[in-house]
């Protein structure tokens, strides 16, 4: 190597020290932030079998075996699983405590009452096409995080609705943007109950290929959930209560349409369910059931 040369060498290596210092200086801090949300989670866990009163308008029957992580721990724990966003509308985040491989996610949107009679339009191919440019969208955020990007595989389930219950069930497949195609993929198994002045979603997180097996848990917190007297979907009164801006299609966009038509759509995906619906970490909830069984939090 030439004198020229080294004295490059050693002027591009002073510049980089700095670099790698602060970054792996974040990366600590990254590290302390999400080793800190778990600690305060376990904290604050609630576990079944006990009553959690929701947002004034319903309750879980939440059964033994599982764990409620409420507000605010819910939201750090989230950001600590890279899902960016406002939380604003989260109830809490449930995990198994045992190694089941998922998590779900409860929320609360009080949209008004939301009319079901669209159901029978909606177009699964185009709902596709639209999830796939919400998640191209929102990869740059995750990017940003650290978090890999992620592609849509496709429906592991397509939107189905039940009119006499008011609950619409669909789940979603993903996966790490340019993995092989024999890799893992993960899975949002999204269930929601229609109630008088907004709805509550409630979506479990796994890998594709364990559907099948807990998607029944998904069922089984979704029937679980019970709204109060005078905030069920049959106690409408047309004369005084306010109707949702949109129909049920909207919901499985993930948004609140509110008539912008559907390039609104889109960007209210992004801006609002990208970070729920698309998650870039699944069978958490084994890591999870882990962390507390060390320490088995209290009622």
């Amino acid at each position: 190597m030439t004198k020229t040369n080294t004295m490059l060498a050693r002027a591009l290596l002073c510049l980089m020290l700095p670099l790698l210092s602060a970054a792996s200086a974040l990366a600590q801090t990254k590290d302390e932030e999400a080793a800190k949300a778990w600690a305060d989670a376990q904290q604050a866990a609630k576990p079944g079998p006990q009553d959690i009163a929701l947002a004034g308008q319903a309750v879980l029957h939440l059964p033994e075996g599982k764990v409620f992580i409420p507000q605010p721990q819910a939201a750090a724990v989230m950001r600590a699983m890279g899902n960016p966003g406002n939380y604003a509308d989260l109830e809490g985040v449930i995990f198994p405590t045992s190694k089941q491989g998922w998590f779900a996610v409860l929320r609360f949107e009080k949209s008004g009452y939301i009319k079901d009679d669209d159901a029978k339009d909606w177009n699964a191919d185009d709902l596709l096409k639209s999830y796939r440019e919400g998640t191209e969208a929102s990869n740059e955020e995750r990017v940003k995080m650290g978090v890999p990007a992620l592609e849509i595989t496709g429906w592991a389930e397509k939107p189905a609705y039940a009119a006499d219950s008011h609950r619409l069930v669909w789940a979603m497949s993903s996966r790490s943007k340019g993995a092989p195609a024999g890799d893992d993929q993960g899975v949002n198994y999204n269930t929601y109950a229609l109630g008088r002045e907004g709805y509550f979603s409630l979506n479990l997180v796994t890998d594709l290929k364990d559907l099948g097996a807990h998607k029944t848990d998904a069922q089984s917190l979704l029937a679980a959930l019970e709204f109060s007297e005078g905030k069920r979907y049959a106690d409408f009164n047309s004369s005084t209560d306010h109707v949702a801006e949109y129909g049920l299609a909207a919901l499985v966009l993930g948004v609140g349409a509110k008539k912008l038509g559907l390039l609104a759509v889109v960007f209210a995906f992004v801006a609002k369910f990208a970070k729920v619906i698309i998650l870039g970490v699944a069978g958490v909830g084994a890591v999870a059931a882990k962390f507390f069984k060390r320490n088995k939090p209290q009622a």
